[in-house]
């Protein structure tokens, strides 16, 4: 089995000494980057994740994320020194799956590696992209691989975060089913579920609107149910 490639984007060299000894201990080969630009060099198809700073001399890590999410859908561990839910959400709008308040434990880390490499490597399919016709959910005009992240509405094919991913092929499969936020984060990021939480799942709801509906602020698919949840409809009512 081969190694899961980790790149890591920190400008502190003690920071990326002490995360790429402790990634490399658990087995996985890890690529360094002082900088967003020499970062993206370091980017390609075999990367599983990419553990990403947000404070950076010039290019960010925001910029850089943004930059990375126009090629490739590789989740993004952000590490952020802003304490505020505001910059945390920011930092989810610009396309990260995650994010770890800095300082952080090790084991804190590790735990928010291996949530992630397992959920890409579940939802990716990178095993099996032969997918037949029955892998997939489609219902009005949304189209989803149900082994790999592969969504396509109205036969344009969407790149989806992982994130996104997981909860459009959630709430797909349970048409109509009302999802609290706590039932989307404890499902998607199998995390206990705090209140702050909710701002996180109401960001990537947003995302997910973005890249699906005509006019986001007009769901037809994903349905805001005002004081429980929501729910994938389609458009029917």
């Amino acid at each position: 089995m081969s190694m899961e490639r980790i790149l890591l984007v920190e400008d502190d060299a003690e920071i990326r000494e002490g995360v790429r000894i402790l990634l490399e201990s658990e087995g996985y080969q890890v690529s360094e980057a002082e900088n967003g630009r020499s970062g993206l060099n370091l980017l390609n198809d075999k990367t599983d994740l990419v553990i990403l700073d947000i404070m950076m001399p010039g290019m960010s890590g925001l910029r850089t994320c943004e930059e990375i999410r126009k090629v490739s859908n590789v989740p993004v561990l952000f590490l952020t020194a802003k304490v505020q839910e505001s910059d945390k959400l920011i930092g989810l709008m610009a396309g990260g799956d995650d994010y770890l308040t800095k300082p952080f434990s090790y084991a804190e880390l590790l735990g928010r590696v291996k949530a992630l490499l397992r959920r890409y490597k579940v939802y990716m399919g990178k095993a099996n992209n032969d997918a037949q016709p029955d892998h997939y959910i489609e219902i009005s005009g949304i189209k989803v691989n149900r082994d790999f992240n592969e969504v396509f509405v109205n036969n344009e094919e969407k790149m989806l975060s992982d994130i996104e991913y997981h909860i459009l092929l959630l709430m797909m499969s349970h048409p109509k089913k009302i999802f609290s936020a706590q039932n989307l984060y404890e499902s998607v990021w199998n995390e206990p579920f705090f209140y702050t939480c909710n701002s996180t799942v109401m960001v990537h709801i947003r995302k997910l609107r973005v890249k699906t509906e005509a006019d986001p602020q007009e769901p037809v698919y994903i349905k805001t149910v005002w004081g429980k949840g929501y729910k994938f409809d389609a458009g029917s009512e």
